[in-house]
């Protein structure tokens, strides 16, 4: 059964440098497309859902598995700035770790994206959204999922998804021990904004 969790707490050791991003990173693009996630409440902060907290983030990869990724606790922000994301420089996933830096702490989930970056080189961006139809409609949608008994933000969910990604094609999956997440992923934001709207979109007649 799926425990009652605090959304947004960090669970993998983290070393933080509180430093600016590199130069040459631009966010023009991430930010379009995490602005329309918030249109949608995919990502976003309301006091009626998760004790108040944030929910959601967005990543993109920068270089190699490098990637960026918004910022914990600023799903309720209306748009970010370059103060909202951090630099992933080295994810250790069986040992817990990671390494970043920029002038936020990265989003509790960073672990998971990290997992998905190193499955496959070309997954160019990973959304993590929040939306109760799609989650609960996993089982209806055949959607490819997670264990109801594994936590977000673990080294656990982060070996759960390199084995979803090994053995499933779809570019959404579910987290069923993660209350409403999804993650979407793929090649480029166009194509996984789409799926996931695709799919919020049959969920939403299946609940009529």
């Amino acid at each position: 059964m799926l425990e009652t969790e605090t959304e947004g707490v960090i669970k993998y050791h983290l070393k933080h440098q509180n430093i600016r991003l590199p130069s040459d990173i631009t966010l023009t693009e991430i930010n379009t497309w995490r602005s329309l996630c918030y249109q949608l409440q995919l990502i976003g902060q309301t006091s009626e859902l998760y004790q108040g907290y944030a929910y959601g983030n967005i990543s993109q990869r920068y270089k190699d598995t490098q990637f960026i990724i918004s910022g914990t606790q600023t799903g309720g922000e209306v748009q970010l700035s370059v103060q909202d994301y951090c630099l992933i420089t080295h994810a250790d996933l069986s040992q817990n770790t990671l390494q970043a830096q920029g002038e936020c702490r990265p989003s509790s989930e960073a672990l998971t994206h990290a997992s998905v970056y190193q499955q496959n080189p070309e997954i160019h961006c990973v959304i993590h959204a929040h939306n109760s139809e799609i989650w609960q409609a996993t089982h209806a949608l055949s959607l490819p999922h997670t264990s109801e008994q594994i936590a977000y933000g673990t080294p656990e969910m982060a070996l759960a998804v390199q084995n979803l990604l090994q053995q499933n094609s779809s570019p959404v999956f579910t987290m069923l021990g993660h209350e409403d997440g999804v993650i979407a992923y793929g090649n480029d934001f166009s194509s996984t904004f789409a799926a996931l709207v695709k799919l919020l979109a049959t969920a939403k007649q299946l609940s009529l």
